[in-house]
């Protein structure tokens, strides 16, 4: 899976190998951590990209609301510990980030997922976990996790920049983009395997905010494109 790929929900569970029902997943299979977010209007947390997308700002999640629970969760504090006192997906996360500042482990990475619109996401790629807190939201109190972008190497010099940069379409593009392309290639209408790619290469002066520089090709098409430019 390259960055920008856009991906349905069942993709996405297959490539985890697990269906994803919450939006943290800690270590999930003992490999890497994931996180589901959504910048969209109207999403249930507060998450937001900073420093041209190479920064997440990630807010914490609510307790489960269930039929015992007579409050509404956005009006409680986010949860650090269970019923049971163990650590909930809000802990485990703030752990691991206060464990890295105070030098105790590495970074914890984190595989960041981004919805799109219902059953669509796009594969932001690996981030590390580098700091969390809580703060006040609407008189609760909630996590917020601060995550830092990580470069994959590739062998290709030109394909690693364009790499890089699709990462940083905006959210907003990328679902206007989606609408007008009408989610298939421009080039030979396949509905599969799509990504998001500039028009002129960043590496050429294109840009990663209009939407006019961004269209949606799928990996056939991405690639002999890519083959032409290198």
């Amino acid at each position: 899976m390259n960055y920008g790929d856009i991906i349905s929900y069942l993709q996405m569970c297959t490539e985890e190998q697990i269906s994803l029902q919450r939006g943290m997943y800690f270590r999930l299979n003992n490999k890497y951590s994931i996180f589901l977010m959504s910048v969209r209007t109207g999403a249930p947390y507060h998450d937001l990209f900073e420093e041209n997308g190479r920064i997440l700002i990630y807010e914490g999640h609510d307790i489960p609301k269930t039929k015992d629970l007579k409050k509404n969760p956005k009006e409680l504090d986010q949860p650090q510990y269970t019923e049971n006192g163990k650590l909930t997906q809000n802990g485990k996360f703030y752990k691991a980030a206060i464990d890295y500042k105070n030098n105790l482990n590495e970074p914890e990475v984190v595989k960041i997922y981004e919805k799109i619109k219902d059953g669509i996401w796009s594969y932001t790629g690996f981030f590390k976990l580098v700091d969390a807190w809580t703060q006040k939201s609407n008189k609760r109190s909630v996590f917020k996790f601060k995550l830092e972008i990580i470069d994959e190497p590739t062998n290709s010099k030109t394909l690693k920049k364009e790499i890089i940069h699709s990462r940083l379409i905006p959210t907003i593009v990328k679902r206007h983009v989606w609408e007008r392309d009408k989610g298939q290639c421009v080039q030979c209408g396949n509905k599969t395997n799509l990504h998001f790619d500039h028009n002129i290469p960043f590496s050429k002066g294109g840009s990663s905010i209009t939407a006019k520089n961004i269209q949606l090709l799928c990996a056939k098409c991405n690639l002999s494109k890519h083959d032409k430019i290198i």
